[in-house]
């Protein structure tokens, strides 16, 4: 009534997938014949039920920050109407989408390829079935059925615990994938790896030609690195599903990815973030013969933390952020050297990448040293230290410094021990390690306290 009342018509497609409301933006839904001018996708994404929101759409383009604000002010200055009459006509979007998915995937028709896929009882599974019985793939679906109330488990696939039910039936099947609330992130799973959003730009990059690829700032250096490598223009933009669609459109970019499972493709789409479409251009690569394992194997090995989200409030959020700036800008001495700070989104150095996130009250921390795990004991030798990561499953870990020896300060930390050396050989090197190299663990107790944490 609202939007009556602003003297728009109302198209209401009822319950869909967040994609299929973008999608209506660029192809009229069936019996549309005006075109479409903006849309709104009411829904919380992967948050929890008591969550929702509006993701708006206008000239195809994304509302929000502080236009929202701005609008905000608007309404509150408003003489809102008492009553309204309701005016809406009802529309199916879904046919035309399903349509043009089937059209666009044609060629992988009949696939002999086994996979699994879980909705999360999101609404994923409101196009899901159609799509993938119309093209006969070899797929099995688990809950496919959307419930709000989300009765089996929560529908965000970046958290591991949500994925364990997939990875159930992953044992019969060559892949799984997993979608959010809205089905706009997704999740790809082999019997070996878990690609994060980062490493499926890699993969899906592939196909394409000198592509320009935008990534956030949760993206890991290999991502960046192996890009430019092979001849395309990599570019770090902010975290969110708006700024990287801004950016996409302002440098005319091919694709764009969060770690998350956002991941956009404006080469032979739209530009927006879609999961389902997303899944048939993973399945494209595994029929055109690549194979996932085998190059994500192929690629430099780095480690990093998953998200360590620290509790704040709205206003402090910033503040703390802009005195990290100060502190690494004006280190102490004793600090690991600093080659670059990134403040695209937040800030990042060498080892330690902060966001300030936009959702409310949190405040993200992540690790990401490259190569190396860097480890403060107080006991312990290199070899009893690789014995112990052999014991705990750790054994494709290839480097590890200990920084107990010295406080010498380095001019270009960390110093590195390769487990293929002989350790005896090592010791002058070892004596020269300091604790101004960057640190994940430190403890003053035992080698396998520091390892566990």
């Amino acid at each position: 009534s609202g939007l009556n009342f602003a003297g728009c018509k109302v198209l209401d497609m009822g319950m869909v997938a967040t994609p299929v409301n973008y999608f209506s933006n660029y192809v009229n839904p069936t019996n549309v014949e005006e075109s479409v001018n903006a849309s709104v996708m009411i829904t919380g994404s992967h948050n929890p039920s008591e969550y929702n929101g509006f993701k708006i759409t206008i000239d195809k383009a994304p509302f929000f920050s502080d236009d929202i604000y701005a609008l905000g002010r608007e309404c509150e200055a408003m003489d809102m109407p008492v009553d309204v009459e309701r005016d809406v006509t009802e529309i199916n979007a879904v046919d035309r989408y399903v349509d043009y998915i089937v059209d666009a995937f044609s060629h992988l028709k009949g696939l002999d390829t086994k996979i699994v896929y879980d909705c999360g009882n999101g609404v994923a599974g409101v196009v899901t079935e159609d799509i993938f019985s119309r093209l006969e793939l070899k797929t099995k679906g688990i809950y496919v059925d959307p419930d709000g109330t989300f009765p089996n488990h929560h529908p965000d696939p970046t958290e591991e615990e949500n994925l364990k039910w997939v990875k159930e039936k992953l044992s019969s099947r060559k892949f799984a994938f997993a979608f959010d609330g809205d089905a706009d992130r997704i999740a790809v799973l082999t019997h070996q790896n878990n690609i994060k959003g980062d490493m499926m730009a890699l993969l899906y990059s592939m196909k394409m030609t000198n592509p320009t690829v935008i990534g956030e700032v949760k993206c890991s250096a290999v991502m960046y690195d192996e890009l430019e490598k092979r001849g395309a223009k990599a570019i770090m933009y902010k975290t969110g599903h708006s700024n990287l669609k801004v950016k996409m459109k302002e440098v005319n970019a091919d694709l764009a990815c969060e770690v998350s499972g956002h991941i956009f493709f404006k080469h032979r789409y739209f530009g927006y973030d879609d999961a389902i479409y997303a899944t048939l251009r993973m399945l494209e690569l595994v029929a055109d013969g690549i194979d996932l394992d085998k190059e994500i194997d192929s690629l430099p090995k780095v480690f990093s933390t998953e998200e360590i989200k620290v509790e704040t409030s709205e206003e402090e959020k910033f503040i703390i952020v802009e005195k990290l700036k100060e502190i690494l800008k004006n280190p102490p001495a004793d600090f690991p050297r600093i080659v670059n700070i990134i403040e695209v989104d937040g800030v990042i150095d060498d080892f330690t990448r902060v966001q300030h996130s936009r959702k409310k009250e949190i405040f993200k921390i992540e690790d990401v040293p490259r190569d190396a795990i860097i480890l403060w004991t107080a006991t312990g030798s290199p070899l009893e230290v690789k014995q112990q990561l052999d014991k705990m499953g750790f054994d494709n870990i290839s480097y590890l410094a200990l920084c107990k020896y010295s406080t010498l300060d380095l001019v270009n930390p960390p110093f590195i021990i390769d487990f293929e050396d002989d350790f005896k050989n090592n010791k002058e090197k070892l004596s020269k390690i300091s604790k101004s190299c960057g640190i994940i663990s430190k403890t003053e107790n035992s080698i396998e306290s520091a390892l566990r944490q």
